[in-house]
């Protein structure tokens, strides 16, 4: 049961709840890696293997790289959000070892397993095998339909004396 002032902030305590219970079931099925981007990225050695191998075919050898290039924008995009430099933050840590990451709460690079930033391992697999998906179907579509995205309006001038707000 969840409890909370209005039904509201009931709603979000109990989906947060909800996101807790079934990350700790998958990774009760297939443990934890280092999260904040890092077991992504940690996957690029074996995307690059991928994208070079012989055995697939051109189309699935882009599919690869686009997947690779994928994989660094978590950590680059949380670096970024702690305002940090994203490209150097992504440099950095594929120097580490496997399981040191930029941990965005405290602004340094540690192991991330030991500090509590984790990832379950079906979470993260399950991304790359669907980004992986995705490249595949963008790969061999011909045409694909989409909405224009519409034209925001500008806000209206505020009225006189109201410049400072």
């Amino acid at each position: 049961k969840v409890g909370a002032a209005t039904e509201t902030e009931m709603k979000e305590k109990k989906a947060r709840v909800e996101d807790a219970m079934h990350a700790t079931k998958a990774a009760v099925e297939e443990g934890i890696v280092p999260g904040g981007g890092v077991a992504l990225l940690r996957a690029i050695p074996a995307l690059d293997r991928l994208a070079k191998s012989s055995e697939l075919g051109h189309d699935a050898r882009i599919g690869a790289q686009i997947v690779r290039r994928a994989a660094e924008e978590p950590l680059r995009w949380i670096a970024q959000n702690a305002g940090e430099e994203g490209n150097i933050v992504v440099a950095k840590v594929k120097d580490l070892d496997s399981e040191i990451g930029y941990n965005a709460l405290t602004g340094k690079f540690e192991n991330l397993i030991e500090a509590g930033v984790i990832d379950p391992t079906k979470v993260v697999r399950s991304a790359i095998q669907n980004a992986a998906s995705i490249a595949s179907l963008m790969l061999t579509t011909e045409a694909i339909v989409a909405d224009i995205p519409e034209k925001k309006k500008e806000a209206p001038m505020p009225p006189g004396g109201m410049d400072d707000y």
